[in-house]
């Protein structure tokens, strides 16, 4: 059982849409909640580390892809319950947006894999409903 099962508070969470063109970058998970999903690449905030800096560097880890200026895109809350409704996971995921600047997807770090993805693509991943929202919102905000 991992630290952040059946925790005594919600885990802050921060993830980073990185667009190239109309593409968004979605990183494959490797570990619980969702995995083997297709998601945002993103993860833990650590004490003292800005939202931004969490962003940027969870982005590297899982990605290798550096973006210029973020900007607030969306917040999430992720809760999962055991089978006898007890809270498994509870996370509240803050996603910032940005363009590509430089860098080629290469998983790392929480990935099995890492890709851009274009609009007309997106339908046939099995995202999760608040993804695509998500990434909707940051398109609209980076517009």
């Amino acid at each position: 059982m991992s630290a952040r099962e059946y925790p005594d508070r919600p885990w802050v969470g921060i993830g980073c849409l990185a667009f190239r063109g109309e593409d968004v970058l979605l990183v494959r998970r490797l570990r619980p909640p969702r995995q083997g999903e297709w998601t945002v690449p993103g993860g833990a905030q650590a004490l003292g580390e800005s939202a931004e800096d969490c962003a940027r560097r969870e982005l590297r880890e899982e990605t290798g892809i550096e973006v210029g200026a973020l900007t607030l895109a969306a917040c999430v809350d992720i809760v999962e319950r055991d089978a006898e409704g007890r809270v498994l996971f509870h996370y509240t995921i803050v996603d910032l947006a940005g363009r590509w600047l430089s860098g080629e997807p290469v998983a790392g770090d929480d990935a099995s894999e890492a890709c851009f993805f274009s609009p007309a693509e997106l339908p046939g991943l099995g995202l999760w409903h608040e993804t695509l929202r998500v990434i909707e919102e940051a398109r609209r905000r980076l517009a």
